[in-house]
């Protein structure tokens, strides 16, 4: 049985990412979860419920990758205290429509209940973003 602590749910989702699997990433979230991303970019703003959040924000994010070439993600810290995790991650991809090379640091605030995300506030590069994957 997978643990519903935190840092352990948050983990997972990112282990989940970056594997491809579909199923628990959907099953990470809680079905009223939420995402905000910065910026006026095609993910900017917030993102409500987990279908909004799994086939808006993630799949608008995803659709601007190039799907012939080698998309990682690595989580390389992870902080919790009580229903709070801190999460930074590297993100390496190519843009589908520039062909530009996308590396990001990024970072993001998650809440977990029950063993599911209910919010993720991501801070990252959006000009680096918009650079590497809309163009100019």
């Amino acid at each position: 049985m997978n643990s519903t602590e935190p840092k352990a749910v948050v983990k997972r989702y990112f282990e989940a990412l970056a594997a491809g699997e579909q199923d628990v990433v959907h099953d990470s979230w809680a079905e009223d979860g939420s995402v905000w991303y910065p910026g006026k970019l095609p993910i900017s703003g917030t993102w409500q419920g987990r279908d909004q959040v799994i086939n808006g924000f993630l799949a608008t994010a995803w659709a601007h990758l190039d799907p012939e070439k080698e998309v990682r993600i690595k989580l390389t810290n992870l902080f919790g205290e009580g229903e709070q995790v801190f999460a930074e991650w590297d993100s390496h991809a190519t843009g589908k429509a520039t062909g530009r090379l996308y590396d990001q640091k990024n970072s993001a605030v998650f809440t977990v209940r029950d063993g599911k995300i209910v919010g993720m506030r991501e801070y990252a590069d959006t000009q680096n973003w918009a650079w590497a994957l809309i163009g100019d």
